[in-house]
């Protein structure tokens, strides 16, 4: 099963790409920049790129049934209405925790969006917890004591969860019941060794199997459903952060990257570095859910 045609999408030079979300509809790739504070869109049709500034560190969106974007940034979720770039503040749960801010999250297929917090003075603290913004817009505390929570993602069946926490190099895997959405019996699905980097964001393709983006690891890994891994992409940058399926029939996947704290020297040598990479691949990607909230 070979993937072809690596390539630059998006030349948008990111300090922290991350979060990229496909929308069909119009089409179009939706990602953030962490640390630039900045939404984008780049549509197919003419190439274009549009940027929404949130005014401080974002970690993530998801698409809205009602239009516009759901995200987590360093004060707790909002809604963003992208024609007028009008945000919405819905509920800052860690208000009380200064040092946290919110990183990755993702909507699950029942319309609820779910992020988690980290630690973004000390990586060796491990104050993070996993939110869940339900569609009445009330949160609920769905787990803690993480250091790094990135890549949220459900099996085909949605009776699992994947979660990586990114410092401790491990991918955990849930037992998930989406009527209720509750998570139980977390486990370690996969451990990265030092040399493979730290796991980032992630996604499940149609057959349930789980691909990684490794941030300081220079690749993606496709895992089996049973934790072993299935295939290596090697990528041109260190710091690989996320990617997503997007295109017409969900076969080609889409790739952050970050070029935050290179060297000069680690710049010179990986130009592309930060910038939306795309290639195309033989198997099939779902389509992303939206928030109903």
């Amino acid at each position: 099963m070979a993937e072809t045609g690596l390539r630059v999408a998006v030349a948008s030079r990111n300090q922290i790409g991350e979060s990229p979300v496909w929308s069909g509809a119009e089409p179009a790739l939706y990602w953030v920049d962490v640390e630039g504070k900045f939404i984008q869109r780049w549509r197919v049709h003419d190439h274009s790129v549009q940027s929404w500034d949130v005014g401080e560190a974002i970690g993530c969106i998801g698409l809205r049934a009602k239009g516009g974007l759901v995200g987590a940034r360093l004060t707790g979720f909002f809604l963003l209405d992208v024609p007028s770039g009008k945000i919405t503040p819905i509920a800052d749960p860690e208000a009380h925790v200064p040092d946290n801010r919110f990183n990755d999250g993702k909507v699950d297929r029942r319309g609820r969006f779910w992020a988690g917090t980290r630690n973004f003075r000390n990586t060796e603290i491990a104050s993070g917890a996993l939110y869940r913004l339900d569609t009445d817009l009330s949160v609920h505390r769905m787990d803690e004591g993480l250091s790094c929570p990135n890549g949220i993602a459900w099996s085909p069946d949605d009776r699992l969860l994947y979660l990586c926490d990114t410092w401790t190099r491990r991918i955990f895997i849930y037992d998930f019941d989406a009527d209720d959405g509750a998570l139980s019996n977390r486990r370690v699905f996969a451990e990265l060794p030092e040399v493979e980097g730290f796991p980032d964001g992630l996604t499940v393709d149609a057959d349930g199997y789980v691909w990684n983006a490794h941030y300081n690891g220079w690749r993606i890994t496709r895992y089996s459903p049973d934790g072993k891994v299935d295939r290596i992409i090697q990528m041109p940058v260190q710091h690989v952060t996320s990617l997503t399926f997007g295109g017409r029939d969900f076969r080609t996947l889409y790739i952050t990257s970050a070029c935050l704290r290179l060297t000069d020297e680690q710049r010179k040598l990986q130009s592309a570095a930060g910038h939306v990479f795309a290639i195309d691949v033989q198997t099939q990607g779902l389509p992303e859910p939206t928030f109903t909230g």
